[in-house]
């Protein structure tokens, strides 16, 4: 009888041990997530599963170009990945030409070479806040960003983590570019 006890005992402090490591790892360290639409093509594809670095930026800022994962505010359960383009306390600007400007001078990126059709709020100078970031789809013309008023700029403390491998499909395997 106590050699039964003391294995329930044992067992169900193993459990206990890979519960409360599970939630550490999914709340602080990483998560997987889902691609759903086509706002990141051609990095990221529909239906590509994602771990997401919590950890980084408990360490760093956010950096230009950096894929990031955070909620959409005006719905429950829907996360958005996107790139960052404005950093804090710079002034964003799109031309009618599509041209990205950062604090007056045209961004260089080999990110989103299509040209912008809708500069959305961006089509007057976008000034953002200490902790604001302004972030776009690669897909620049089939995407819900920081030029929708929906979106807006995203504040350092809504951000999730940044995207960092990509685990399906298989033949893409591997540590996302975002630089």
């Amino acid at each position: 009888m106590k050699k039964v006890l003391k294995e329930i005992l044992s067992t169900s402090l193993y459990l206990l041990i890979v519960l409360c490591l599970t939630y550490v790892v999914i709340h602080f360290v990483g998560q997987r997530t889902q691609v759903i639409g086509g706002s990141m093509e051609t990095t990221l594809s529909e239906n590509d599963n994602l771990i997401v670095d919590k950890l980084t930026y408990r360490f760093r800022e956010p950096k230009r170009f950096d894929i990031i994962v955070f909620p959409f505010q005006h719905e429950e359960d829907t996360y958005y990945i996107k790139r960052i383009i404005g950093l804090p306390g710079e002034t964003i600007y799109i031309d009618e030409e599509g041209n990205i400007y950062i604090d007056d001078e045209i961004l260089q990126e080999s990110y989103g070479k299509e040209v912008i059709k809708d500069a959305g709020r961006a089509y007057e100078p976008v000034v953002l806040g200490d902790d604001e970031y302004f972030v776009m789809g690669d897909n620049r013309n089939n995407s819900q960003d920081s030029r929708d008023p929906s979106v807006g700029n995203i504040s350092r403390s809504a951000i999730i983590g940044r995207a960092w491998i990509r685990i399906w499909p298989l033949n893409k395997i591997g540590i996302l570019k975002h630089q």
